[in-house]
């Protein structure tokens, strides 16, 4: 091999034409070449060289410790490029970038794929020396094209999207993303010569949020950055339907007071036809529907009920609820405040939300009220049994029995008694 490499690098330095001294040495070199073995490259550096296709590479040859020994550059095919500072080669693309006795540099430019291949540096010392550097070509994606099975989807719909990068080298990776999610797809390589097409496959089942929403195709090649191409989703939807009470703002749906709601309707295409119904009963003739909203001026109990505001598009019908439940007149007790619930898509909105709350506010006011006035009546009775018992308090002595200690027996006892019966009427007694 290296008997080769010495005699096919004099040969194309001679059909050049170099002077008598240099084929004089080549003839040398041819003489001896079966005879030397190859150098190990112990004095000659080289780096591997990456390129994009049509830019420049550079090829450098290094020698250590130089010695004044001849540089040559050969080509994948052993062709000379450069012998020291001299081209043999009819390839304008090489052009020499430096030239000493240590480095031998020299630039393609416009590289192509048939330029990638062994380049080898040959250093004509005793033995001759040599060694090479690979020089990779990367082709980026030539194309990138994401297609959409569908231009508009239904919601709750699954599509299918895929991305085609064409001709890169080497094989690209492609990355999927809605918005700033990343998604996951399913790659197929196809290679063609020594080119590379990768098609990249993503299933997506699309909601109403991904109306307007970019899907991405993200490129990851050597040979490229920041490469991508987008598409931005088209989701049509039923409508979005919400009813709204517009009079009274708070408090309860009283009897002789007006009632009047809205109905709101959005989607995907706008909704083209909006009514309201009373549900399981006809509506009351004194209702005024006007589009989208409904007027009772004056509220009666016959009016309790639920009433639907339904609206519909291309792709459906959607509906909201209002459950009407008419109250007494007002009384000197200030209605409290009424709450709305609302759901999608088919909505329940019950004007008695806030009753409950007033009832449980009117009870825990009228028992405080009671136990209070209890509590109080049990404190003024207790301030009077006690002063009663303070003006009641002590000892007393009756003259009942004045007399009775010195008779002989119970009999005489009560006649020698005070007073004794004859005196009864005289008897008194004293309070201390």
């Amino acid at each position: 091999m290296a008997s080769r490499t010495r005699t096919s690098g004099c040969l194309g330095a001679a059909a050049a034409g170099p002077p008598r001294i240099l084929r004089s040495r080549c003839s040398l070199l041819l003489a001896a070449a079966a005879l030397v073995p190859r150098g190990d490259g112990q004095n000659l550096v080289t780096e591997d060289v990456t390129v994009v296709e049509g830019e420049v590479a550079t090829i450098s040859c290094r020698v250590k410790n130089s010695d004044d020994s001849v540089i040559q550059l050969l080509n994948p095919n052993r062709q000379t490029i450069y012998f020291k500072d001299f081209r043999p080669l009819k390839d304008s693309r090489f052009q020499l970038v430096n030239f000493s006795n240590s480095e031998l540099r020299v630039s393609l430019t416009n590289v192509s794929v048939s330029d990638e291949g062994r380049y080898f540096c040959q250093l004509y010392t005793d033995p001759p020396q040599e060694i090479y550097t690979t020089m990779t070509v990367l082709v980026p994606p030539r194309n990138l094209v994401i297609d959409i099975q569908k231009d508009i989807a239904t919601e709750g719909e699954e599509i299918e999207l895929n991305c085609t990068a064409m001709a890169s080298r080497p094989a690209t990776t492609i990355r999927w993303f809605k918005g700033n999610k990343e998604l996951t797809g399913k790659s197929e390589v196809e290679q063609w010569s020594d080119m590379f097409t990768v098609t990249s496959q993503l299933l997506l089942t699309v909601g109403r949020e991904d109306d307007g929403v970019p899907v991405i195709c993200l490129v990851d090649h050597p040979a490229v950055k920041d490469l991508q191409t987008q598409r931005y989703l088209e989701v049509i939807y039923k409508p979005q339907v919400r009813v709204l009470q517009n009079y009274p703002l708070q408090g309860l749906t009283r009897e002789g007071e007006p009632l009047e709601l809205t109905c709101t309707a959005f989607g995907k295409p706008q909704p083209t036809e909006v009514k309201w119904l009373r549900v399981d009963d006809e509506m009351p003739q004194h209702v005024v529907v006007s589009g989208s909203n409904l007027l009772i001026n004056n509220l009666n109990k016959t009016d309790n009920g639920t009433y639907r505001c339904e609206a519909s598009n291309a792709v459906g019908k959607s509906s909201a609820d209002y459950m009407l439940f008419v109250y007494d007149p007002p009384t000197t007790i200030p209605p409290p405040t009424t709450t709305t619930t609302t759901t999608t898509p088919t909505t329940i909105t019950d004007s008695r939300a806030g009753d409950e709350g007033s009832i449980r506010a009117v009870d825990h006011a009228v028992i405080g009220g009671v136990v209070a006035v209890v509590v109080f009546a049990m404190l003024c009775l207790l301030i009077i049994l006690g002063r009663y018992f303070a003006r009641h308090k002590g000892t007393y002595f009756t003259h009942e029995a004045k007399g009775a200690d010195d008779a002989a027996d119970a009999d005489t006892a009560i006649i020698n008694a005070e007073g004794g019966q004859n005196n009864s009427e005289e008897k008194k007694e004293y309070f201390i």
